[in-house]
This record gives structure tokens, sequence and C-alpha cells, in this order.
């Protein structure tokens, strides 16, 4: 079977973090359809698993959503060339003040395919040691840390308290690895990375 292929692509809005395009796709049985689509650089997250089995949460606003959510140390992969793994140990000092000497892949995600293209990596960091956060932008300064024994962050997703997809897949994820399941190396493959 043949796949779609796109035929026409219009830019409708190139912002500071997401573009938007309409793609005209040709379907293998010769119809045409227009997808809007949200072009993202993609993300990366840590759950960064203390020597007494708890993770650090941080706790921020959310404009799109309007709340304060509890949320894994995060950010964009918004630095050209740089490592996946590399800017999660950035945004890990960044956001929580943390080093870690041991580093694996929990879990890949792709947030929405239905209408973007982002895609998100979970690592799971071990081996911590506290270090001085630089000083950062308005919205990191509003960050609260907190340290949570993994079986009670869990707990909380599945009650709904923890709601943000990138956390609720890590955290998942990081149960399963310390329940016995194999997490991949920090260099594993990434074929859904925007490059």
């Amino acid at each position: 079977m043949s796949e779609p292929r796109v035929t026409a692509t219009e830019a409708l809005f190139d912002g500071h973090v997401i573009a938007v395009r309409r793609d005209t796709v040709e379907l293998p049985d010769g119809s045409t359809v227009r997808r809007e689509v949200v072009d993202h650089p993609g993300a990366v997250g840590v759950v960064a698993l203390d020597e007494q089995g708890r993770v650090a949460l941080v706790e921020q606003y959310r404009h799109p959503v309007r709340q304060r959510l509890w949320e894994l140390p995060a950010g964009l992969l918004d630095v050209e060339g740089e490592p996946a793994r590399d800017a999660a140990a950035r945004e890990l000092v960044e956001e929580a003040g943390l080093e870690a000497t041991d580093w694996s892949v929990l879990v890949d995600t792709l947030s929405s395919p239905g209408m973007t293209n982002e895609a998100t990596r979970v690592f799971l960091a071990r081996g911590l040691s506290t270090v001085e956060r630089p000083a950062g932008h308005a919205e990191e300064a509003d960050l609260e840390l907190s340290w949570v024994p993994l079986a009670d962050a869990v707990e909380r997703v599945i009650a709904g308290e923890i709601r943000n997809a990138m956390a609720v897949a890590g955290l998942l994820a990081a149960a399963r690895v310390v329940a016995g399941s194999a997490p991949r190396p920090v260099d594993a493959p990434w074929p859904d990375r925007r490059t």
C-alpha cells in the first residue's frame, strides 16, 4: 500500500516556539485532504530519582490551561544540535538545582500526533547531587520543588492530581523500572526527534 504524500504546504504562523502549517495530502486512493500541523521542536523531561525512592517534581503555572501543574523538570529542545541528554541535564539544573551521574531513557511519546509532530523523551536520572540553580526567567523563579515518594507520585497520577502528559508517562514508566523492567540506554535511537 502506498503512503500518503504531501503535495502542497502553506505556512500559517511562525512563532517563538511553534509554527503552524497547512498541508495538502494526497491519500493512496487519489483523494486529497488538508491538515493543519503544529510544528514543535520537541522536549525532554527527567524523572530524578533519589536513593530514598523519591522523585523531584516542580509546580509551575501553565498559561494555556491557566493552572499550576505538578510536572517533571523539563524543557524544549530549542538549542540547535544539543543532544537530548544534555538538554535534559541542563533543565534538571535550571529547574531543580540537581545534577546526575546515571542516565537512561524511560519513555518516548508523541504528544498529540493528530495535530502536532511534538516528540518528547523522558530520562531517568540517578546519582543525584545538589547544585546552585542559575538565575533564570521569571517563570523558572516561580517554580516550587518538591520531593515525593515515587509510589505516592504514581497514586497522584491515578487520582488525577498529576495530569501533565510527560509527567504521567515518565512516572508510570519509572515505577515499572523500579519494579524490574530495564530502561533503555541513554543514547537509544529516537526516530521521532526532529532535527
